[in-house]
């Protein structure tokens, strides 16, 4: 099955939530390229020896690489990391995410600063482009394990908005217009 996003309602309720409008508008992945978001399915099974994922990895230049749980159990400041990952931010790199278990959303602003949520689940690799406005949340199932991918040295620095005035978000602003 492809990736499931669609526009968010504007209920306050748990950000766990699915948040569907009603009816449900769903964004397709050719909107979501638009937006500088790219999208694979991989095999999570074999991620330590996936060869589509060392292709996609060499192409990239994704060169550093990590595995985070996020799950009360497995991560300190489960709860204070949770509101920080949803604080709306920004990035001065590529955030690029690889679902090896669990689920999670990832949430985007579009060109109209609507809100899109993303669905990830187990072997879903995504990429969010630097500059773009998004945040992060698990699912109501609390629990996703992921690797994190970079380009060099990892900087994990987020900035919350308003950050408008990075090279970064200028420039993928300008990309939107292309």
């Amino acid at each position: 099955m492809g990736l499931e996003a669609w526009y968010m309602d504007s209920s306050d309720e748990d950000q766990r939530s699915p948040h569907r409008m009603s009816p449900n508008q769903p964004v397709s992945l050719e909107d979501m390229k638009k937006l500088g978001v790219f999208h694979w399915k991989l095999n999570a099974d074999i991620y330590e020896t996936d060869p589509e994922l060392e292709q996609i990895r060499k192409d990239r230049g994704y060169s550093f690489m990590d595995i985070i749980t996020i799950h009360q159990d497995k991560l300190p400041n489960y709860e204070e990391k949770l509101k920080m990952f949803f604080e709306e931010h920004l990035h001065l790199d590529d955030e690029i995410r690889y679902i090896l278990d669990g689920r999670a959303y990832f949430d985007v602003r579009d060109q109209e600063e609507r809100w899109i949520r993303i669905s990830m689940s187990k072997g879903d690799l995504i990429t969010l482009p630097a500059g773009i406005y998004h945040r992060f949340t698990l699912d109501q199932t609390n629990y996703t394990k992921a690797m994190r991918l970079f380009v060099g040295e990892p900087v994990w620095k987020a900035y919350n908005r308003p950050a408008d005035d990075f090279d970064a978000r200028q420039k993928y602003l300008e990309s939107l217009q292309s």
